[in-house]
């Protein structure tokens, strides 16, 4: 449900939307490299988390794209759940969400409703909104085909989420979150 707010929150973003914060993922390697038919490389230690820790201008803490440079603007995906729902109907199969290799997944709004937009990302108890800028749409690559569904890769497109970089030092957390945005974003 999207609402403004009396009070607005932080800066220009008005409109509140609850949403919940379905899975966290964090990898401290690239597992998709090479050719899909080759296989994904191994996890090292345990990728999904009931928090992360976020830096402004950096990333996730631990992720391999934490203040690389290659990934300006990108340091962080986030996806809509509905969105990897609508690309298994699509494609007739169930999806594991964590097979997208996205950061943060999201139930309850527009994910990619976020490009090139600022919003913000409150988890209950983690002392405050962490604050991103949305940039360009997190485009599907052929290894969807192979690690998600066959079809996942065409699937997906419009569907993969946003790249964005996090404004603000901050926390996420498993469960139920609000996130603002500066125009309406519910599903």
């Amino acid at each position: 449900m999207t609402s403004v707010d009396d009070v607005a929150g932080p800066g220009d973003l008005p409109f509140r939307t609850d949403v919940e914060v379905a899975l966290l993922l964090v990898s401290p390697r690239h597992r998709y490299e090479g050719r899909p038919a080759d296989g994904a490389l191994p996890a090292e230690g345990p990728e999904l988390r009931d928090r992360i820790d976020l830096r402004a201008g950096l990333g996730i803490v631990g992720d391999r794209y934490f203040a690389a440079r290659a990934h300006v603007h990108a340091t962080v995906t986030v996806i809509g759940l509905e969105g990897l729902d609508a690309v298994g109907e699509a494609v007739g199969a169930a999806i594991d969400p964590a097979a997208t290799r996205r950061n943060v997944y999201l139930r309850g709004a527009d994910v990619e409703a976020l490009r090139g937009e600022p919003f913000s990302l409150e988890s209950p108890g983690s002392g405050g909104p962490v604050r991103f800028r949305g940039y360009r749409p997190a485009n599907p690559c052929a290894w969807m085909d192979h690690e998600v569904v066959p079809g996942a890769f065409r699937a997906m497109r419009g569907r993969g989420g946003v790249r964005c970089d996090p404004e603000s030092d901050g926390v996420l957390a498993l469960g139920p979150a609000v996130l603002r945005t500066a125009r309406p974003v519910a599903l």
